[in-house]
């Protein structure tokens, strides 16, 4: 079950691993994501199958999509509903199969920012609760599990965002020119519902307004209403763009010299292009990130962000983080174990 641009990009390799396993996928497209630019791109651009069902429901109200997902799950009643990440519509699918009695697989669990005030953190505690197999990107993931006392069975297997970007973004620099001169741009993504209100919007803004260089800031719809609502002044060198696809926002991405970001996925990515990330929120999930030195927390500080944009470096010789990039065939595998 997918809803938002994230999720399509973790379903894209490992649809391709069920298939090779001959595992049956249905796949649940819920509309949480509406815009074309923000769902429909994947299936164009990474060859995805079109989804067995597109809910099209255009909300991230949780009861909403539970309701409409526990009418897919009864129609198809599958051995398992595999959910990935900690949106609204994670949560919705799986209270779906907990009602219907179907096991729930959760990629990406055992994640905690430990910032409760974030409703994605509230989705990743219960979704890993209701699971019966847990599918972790690293041993802390899976550390943290053991220590909540967590039921579902919980295997490290690395990170599905991994493969997409050992996959995807050599395709990407082939097929799709930079913004800018490689090196040379900072590539800016502000998207979280704390983060889109005031005064908060306004402080990143302004942080991204004193930057010494070109800004491509790819403004989700969200974002972009917020801005024009609270009426925020954006300088001649902040560059406020429509959503890019995939492959144009992984060109840019990969080629930036920084990335300032509030996306708990472009920070994994970020340290795997190897560009410095600093990212707009006051704690993340990916905290070996910034154990490694390639990440920075500077909240919603303008004079913080503006420091960690100009000092940004990647760090010499850092860990290889979140798996190899086969994530998916080892969660093929396990899904195509009758015994589990």
């Amino acid at each position: 079950m997918v809803g938002n641009r994230p999720q399509f990009i973790k379903a894209a390799p490992l649809s391709v691993a069920l298939r090779e396993a001959r595992v049956d996928e249905v796949v649940v497209h819920t509309g949480q994501h509406w815009d074309p630019e923000l769902s429909a791109v994947f299936f164009d651009e990474l060859s995805l199958a079109e989804p067995a069902y597109s809910l099209d429901l255009r909300t991230a109200d949780v009861d909403t999509i539970t309701e409409a997902l526990a009418d897919v799950v009864l129609a198809e009643r599958p051995d398992l509903v595999l959910v990935y990440g900690d949106t609204n519509s994670t949560l919705a699918g799986a209270r779906a199969a907990r009602a219907a009695g179907i096991p729930v697989a959760h990629v990406e669990a055992g994640l905690r920012s430990g910032d409760l005030t974030m409703p994605e953190e509230h989705n990743r505690i219960e979704v890993d609760a209701i699971a019966a197999l847990l599918l972790c990107p690293d041993e802390r993931s899976r550390h943290t599990l053991a220590l909540e006392g967590v039921a579902g069975r919980a295997e490290v297997v690395g990170d599905v965002m991994a493969d997409a970007s050992r996959l995807f973004a050599p395709i990407a620099r082939e097929r799709v020119p930079p913004p800018h001169a490689p090196g040379t741009y900072v590539v800016a993504t502000i998207h979280r519902e704390a983060n889109v209100s005031q005064p908060r919007l306004g402080r990143i803004v302004d942080g991204l307004n004193r930057l010494d260089e070109p800004v491509v800031f790819p403004a989700h719809p969200r974002t972009r209403a917020q801005v024009a609502a609270a009426g925020l002044r954006i300088a001649p060198h902040v560059q406020l763009v429509e959503p890019l696809g995939y492959l144009a926002f992984a060109s840019a991405a990969s080629q930036a010299r920084v990335i300032v970001t509030d996306s708990g996925g472009l920070q994994k990515e970020a340290y795997w292009y190897g560009v410095p990330c600093v990212t707009a929120r006051p704690s993340t999930e990916w905290v070996d990130t910034v154990e490694a030195g390639a990440n920075v927390l500077v909240d919603d500080d303008p004079d913080a962000l503006v420091a960690a944009v100009r000092a940004a470096r990647m760090p010499d010789g850092g860990p290889t983080l979140y798996g190899d990039g086969h994530a998916s065939e080892r969660i093929a595998a396990l899904l195509a174990d009758p015994t589990l």
